[in-house]
């Protein structure tokens, strides 16, 4: 299954056919099929990244009945991102102006003398002035008929493109999350060295300690070693980071395995992207050598590469 980016871009264009004709639509790109004579209908559609599903859709008046059904054929094919679609409309000149009906002519005619028997001195309407009304009273339903075409061919292309950029996402992915991998690695072999030399440094100091007492100790020196040793154990296991290092590499199989899975995983893996800032954090927090602050300081810088960029997964 594939990964998908929330960043995309796509538009297409889709004909209105003449009586008797089917709808015909060009390719899903930037390449505008030659309008009919009944006119054409463009659909562009623009995505960003997004915490959930954001719509936006730039409708020409004429087109807002088909609103609903447009958020419906995105909802089915994006999950989440800021989407903005834009419907623009192509007439040619003899379809700009709709044969005016019996019935838009009547009703226009009693509005006309219901207003004039209120206001006898109201001017009469127009030609231009009935053309315009009857032309925004038109059905357009060819029209729509078209521009649910251009939009489902639009909605197509946007998921490839989302897709395309999904690809070299997963690919800088996978580079970082190799990376983390080996600074892990190069971690794991001074951890017993430090452990060692740091208890190995506390028992000196505790050592010192009690000959500068000297005498005057009241407490058995036997006793005192033992709690010297207990003591020093416990330390031991504070500096340890053996335990944060196995976690970041269970969270890194994990980030490796959901990738390749594909599919809706943008949440799963930002989770999983907290849970290996948190190991860092720990890991820098109990470094007792400079090659350790040092390791966990390249991966806080990785692990902030990795986040960024799983903010675009979808």
């Amino acid at each position: 299954m594939a990964v998908y980016s929330m960043t995309g871009y796509a538009s297409a264009t889709a004909g209105a056919p003449a009586q008797g004709e089917e709808v015909g639509s060009a390719e899903t790109g930037t390449h505008r099929a030659p309008p009919t004579p009944q006119g054409s209908v463009t659909v562009e559609m623009r995505s960003v990244n997004g915490r959930f599903l954001d719509l936006a859709l730039r409708l020409p008046d004429e087109f807002r009945s088909l609103e609903p059904a447009l958020r419906d054929l995105i909802g089915a094919a994006v999950r989440r991102g800021k989407v903005e679609l834009r419907l623009n409309a192509h007439t040619e000149a003899d379809s700009a102006w709709p044969q005016p009906q019996p019935e838009q002519l009547n009703r226009l005619t009693r509005l006309e003398s219901t207003i004039q028997g209120w206001m006898p001195k109201a001017q009469g309407l127009s030609v231009h002035e009935i053309m315009q009304w009857c032309k925004s009273g038109a059905s357009p339903a060819r029209l729509d008929e078209a521009a649910l075409e251009a939009a489902r061919r639009c909605i197509d292309g946007l998921r490839e493109a989302r897709a395309r950029e999904g690809d070299k996402l997963v690919a800088v992915l996978m580079e970082r999350v190799q990376r983390l991998r080996e600074l892990a690695k190069q971690a794991e072999p001074l951890v017993p060295a430090v452990v060692q030399r740091q208890q190995q440094r506390f028992l000196e100091r505790w050592q010192e300690a009690l000959d500068a007492a000297g005498a005057g100790q009241t407490i058995p020196r036997e006793a005192l070693q033992e709690r010297a040793i207990n003591e020093a154990a416990a330390y031991a296991i504070r500096i340890d980071v053996a335990e944060e290092l196995a976690r970041l590499r269970a969270h890194l199989d994990e980030i490796q395995r959901l990738l390749k899975a594909g599919g809706e995983l943008g949440k799963r893996l930002d989770f999983l992207v907290q849970e290996l800032l948190r190991e860092a954090n720990t890991l820098a927090s109990k470094a007792a050598s400079l090659e350790l602050t040092n390791i966990s300081v390249e991966m806080k810088v990785a692990i902030e590469q990795l986040r960024e960029q799983v903010q675009n997964i979808e």
